[in-house]
């Protein structure tokens, strides 16, 4: 966990600092603009509250009472693991006199459990089962904002935007759907400001795990016994598992498989001829002749022809990240991408859509402007010529090492052979980089 990401520093005075984010808050409410201590989780976080229209005296509102939560809670997948948040939080949050509280993915709180004296006075913010506590309707907040950037936080004192909820700190961290990576919600703590603790940050984030563990061991397996699981992300040559095998393919048939793995439906030996390669010399008779050693090496049953398609279902590792990118799951589409699509690749198909997926991921990066994430890409080998991807972690995290790199990269950027390498247009696909971005292309040694 990041400074970035913890209200407040082992040996900080929390009394000054209350005040310090005080007067910070007052300056944000009448003039729009956040002084210097605010940290940036907050600052981006009292700007997105100030353009949903929450103002600073607004309250919560309850949007699911009696039955209708009733029902709503006993379907909701998060249900399930609530013994688990007991068993880790609820003797936590008895003992401190905190609540243990539950979100749904829209920032609606479940369950709000803990200390009955506690609870009493939460009851006067409705910070009570049924009600909203997203960022749209009530501001910054622990549960809602962690829910809306996909990220454990922890909101100190008057962090938070309403000013009635500013005597309390709390800490949460989003749960995910382990299949699709999707957010089920958040799981939260929250009390007085000894909760102001790195390790309250530390141990909520741990428990949001233990529950995407045990939901995953749980969740019935949808996987038929038959499923060709395919990993291609970050290797030249793909592995694919089948019932009691693995199998390391060659770069020719990695391409093949992951071609046939995006078009269930099939594809003709001439759709695969252009998809594949790029010379017009290379003869049907060759891919022919790939398509029988592949097939042979699969087994029997496992790739028809006419159109050529695989009969089983295929689970893709560059599927995982799509479907985690489109559910808006970055962190679990950030943790499943492990590289290019087959980086050597020059098939005019793969080259397109390993660029598309690297460019789908990177700008969802940029965008969410988390800093963690953001440095994750750049010191991959993928990113670390990215200047754009840098300059965005420049912007959110200006370190002295990261102002350097920056620097350079964009030295290299302005010399006479990266602006040749700028006009010249490459996106850096046949090298790995996967994006149609801003990468400097090397001259060759």
């Amino acid at each position: 966990m990041t400074d970035a990401w913890v209200a407040l520093e082992p040996g900080a005075d929390p009394v000054e600092r209350v005040r310090a984010l005080r007067r910070a808050h007052e300056t944000f409410t009448t003039v729009g603009t956040v002084p210097r201590p605010v940290r940036s989780v907050v600052a981006e976080s009292w700007r997105r509250s100030a353009r949903a229209g929450v103002g600073p005296d607004g309250a919560a509102s309850v949007e699911l009472t009696g039955g209708d939560l009733g029902a709503y809670r006993a379907e909701h997948p998060l249900a399930r693991v609530m013994p688990l948040f007991r068993e880790l939080l609820g003797g936590f949050a008895a003992d401190g006199e905190h609540l243990l509280a539950v979100c749904d993915a829209h920032g609606r709180l479940l369950w709000v459990e803990g200390d009955p004296a506690t609870r009493r006075r939460a009851d006067g913010m409705n910070f009570v089962p049924g009600a909203c506590w997203s960022e749209t309707e009530v501001g910054t907040n622990a549960p809602g904002t962690a829910v809306a950037v996909d990220r454990p936080v922890q909101v100190f004192a008057a962090e938070h935007f309403i000013r009635r909820v500013q005597p309390w700190t709390c800490a949460a961290a989003p749960v995910h759907d382990p299949r699709t990576g999707r957010v089920l919600g958040a799981v939260d703590i929250t009390g007085g400001h000894g909760l102001a603790h790195p390790h309250s940050l530390g141990f909520v984030h741990a428990v949001a795990r233990a529950a995407e563990a045990q939901l995953a061991l749980l969740a019935p397996s949808r996987r038929a016994r038959d499923t060709l699981l395919l990993s291609a992300l970050g290797r030249d040559e793909a592995e694919v598992v089948l019932p009691g095998r693995r199998l390391r393919l060659s770069r020719r048939h990695s391409e093949i498989l992951v071609l046939l793995s995006r078009h269930p439906e099939g594809l003709t030996g001439d759709e695969l001829l252009c998809a594949l390669y790029a010379q017009e010399s290379v003869t049907p008779v060759t891919l022919r002749a790939e398509l029988a050693r592949l097939r042979r090496l699969l087994g029997p049953g496992l790739l028809a022809s006419r159109p050529y398609r695989l009969t089983a279902a295929v689970e893709p590792d560059a599927t995982v990240v799509e479907r985690r990118l489109d559910a808006g799951a970055l962190m679990a589409a950030a943790q499943a991408y492990t590289g290019p699509l087959l980086p050597s690749s020059q098939a005019p198909a793969i080259v397109r859509l390993r660029d598309r997926l690297a460019q789908g991921l990177r700008t969802a990066l940029i965008a969410h402007r988390d800093p963690d994430l953001l440095a994750d890409w750049a010191h991959a080998p993928w990113g670390e010529d990215d200047v754009e991807v840098w300059r965005a972690l420049a912007a959110v995290r200006p370190t002295a090492p990261v102002r350097a790199r920056l620097a350079a990269l964009e030295a290299e950027l302005t010399a006479p052979a990266g602006r040749a390498a700028a006009r010249s247009g490459g996106s850096g696909s046949g090298s790995g980089s996967g994006s149609g971005a801003t990468y400097l292309q090397r001259p060759p040694a």
